[in-house]
């Protein structure tokens, strides 16, 4: 290359005070004051510590494609991710956003929820732990409590309870006692009574604040009290308090007087043996299946649904399952449980349908696989057979041992029934193909007026 061509090639200095970003903008600085120009048309004038004019103009090449962010910050004297910070804050808060000082800022901005916040505000107003939440999130619980500290959350302000002495009756707290309805002796739901805690064979609460049972529980210590008695007040945005409607159907259904009759008593305890029933049907109404599971909610939120302070904590109610496991009366309560139906709808048991269904197993112990149709592959699970009524009520379950197929356990149940019904009343067994070797094989005793 010739001296001559070099010197066409070779493009003079900028003066002093301009900066060339590309071959389109350039930035002109003179004293105090600052322009860039887009093809030598001004498209910003401002002044050098006005910093929310500065990250706009930024903004602004960037937003119309005359220079991308790597330019940009080169001639601007930031970083990239300082320019799409100022992008984030110009969307959510406009030109007010911009402008920010250096460092950290002297009061606190409340900042908006993103999704994962609002997913965690919805979690947190579901009543789930810090821990739950973190759990499901992924997130560590330290991390949880200071996203719900930023975003402002607070909890529901408990019922105020206002304690004797007051006069006003309209202002006292309502409190009703549904220990009759649970516990009562005939088997059917009862009206609720204010003064059912004052009959003899009824729990009774010395506690006067439903929601600080501290009382009920120093009785409990000292082995004077066997089952709390349920206390309610009033209470705004309980979740899960719906589960309540089933109380009813609960109590006709006969299980807590059929229990009460098959187990006596767990001991004396706050969490008796009523307690420890009526917690585990609204759990698995609630669709808590384990016990486990009770981390993730709140324990006085779960608590005030059952008329107590607080739900049983996990080894709590695994301990009084394991108590009346140990017992080995489950056979008896479910014989019990069954006579009873056919007392009340005997008219219904014309008809008899036999079912089976595959449970999982996730415990610990080797047990024999079986195919499971949901998820259609064999696994370590339990057979259950139901025999439902006419109207598909449940008369009783059986579970095979060792996953029995139909064929093997068609006659034993038959023979359950007939014990169940006696030896004069015809019935008919409906049931689906599992069921047809069974009765090809089956002697003629067990047929004989089935």
């Amino acid at each position: 290359m010739s001296h001559e061509q070099q010197v066409l090639l070779e493009f003079c200095a900028p003066p002093a005070g301009v900066i060339v970003v590309n071959d389109r903008v350039c930035i002109r600085t003179e004293g105090s004051r600052r322009v860039v120009l887009v093809h030598g048309v001004i498209v910003a004038h401002y002044d050098i510590n006005d910093r929310a004019a500065e990250e706009y103009s930024m903004l602004t090449l960037f937003g119309l494609g005359y220079a991308d962010q790597d330019e940009i910050a080169r001639a601007f004297g930031c970083s990239t991710r300082s320019i799409r910070r100022y992008e984030q804050q110009f969307e959510s808060g406009g030109l007010h956003a911009l402008g920010r000082t250096p460092g950290r800022p002297s009061e606190k901005v409340p900042k908006e929820a993103d999704g994962r916040d609002r997913k965690i505000l919805h979690l947190k107003e579901k009543g789930f732990s810090n821990r739950g939440i973190a759990q499901r999130m992924g997130l560590a619980e330290n991390s949880i409590r200071k996203r719900l500290r930023r975003l402002g959350w607070k909890a529901h302000p408990e019922a105020c309870l206002p304690f004797p002495g007051k006069t006003d009756d309209a202002a006292s707290p309502v409190t009703v006692s549904l220990a009759d309805v649970i516990v009562e002796s005939s088997g059917a739901p009862a009206v609720i009574s204010e003064n059912a805690a004052a009959r003899e064979d009824l729990p009774k609460s010395f506690d006067i604040n439903p929601l600080n049972r501290s009382l009920d529980r120093l009785l409990a210590a000292m082995g004077q009290l066997e089952d709390a008695a349920p206390l309610f007040a009033r209470a705004d945005n309980l979740p899960g308090a719906g589960v309540l409607l089933a109380i009813p159907a609960l109590v006709g259904s006969g299980l807590l007087t059929v229990a009460r009759k098959i187990y006596g008593s767990i001991g004396p305890a706050f969490y008796g043996l009523r307690t420890t029933l009526v917690a585990s049907v609204l759990l698995a109404l609630l669709r808590i299946p384990r016990p486990e599971t009770l981390k993730e909610y709140s324990p006085g939120d779960l608590g005030r649904i059952v008329g107590l302070d607080r739900m049983p904590e996990v080894k709590t109610l695994r301990r009084k399952l394991a108590r009346l496991a140990a017992m080995k009366r489950s056979r008896e309560l479910g014989l019990e449980m069954a006579r009873l139906r056919i007392a009340e709808r005997g008219r219904t048991l014309g008809f008899l349908y036999v079912d089976g269904h595959i449970r999982a197993y996730h415990g610990k112990r080797k047990i024999p696989k079986a195919y499971m149709t949901r998820t259609r592959i064999a696994g370590p699970a339990t057979t259950d057979y139901w025999i439902n009524d006419q109207k598909g009520d449940p008369l009783f379950v059986v579970t095979a041992e060792a996953n029995a197929a139909m064929t093997r356990m068609l006659v034993p149940i038959l023979q359950e029934v007939r014990n169940l019904l006696g030896t004069k009343r015809r019935l008919t067994v409906v049931f689906d193909r599992g069921g047809n070797a069974a009765i090809r094989i089956m002697p003629a005793r067990h047929l004989r007026g089935a």
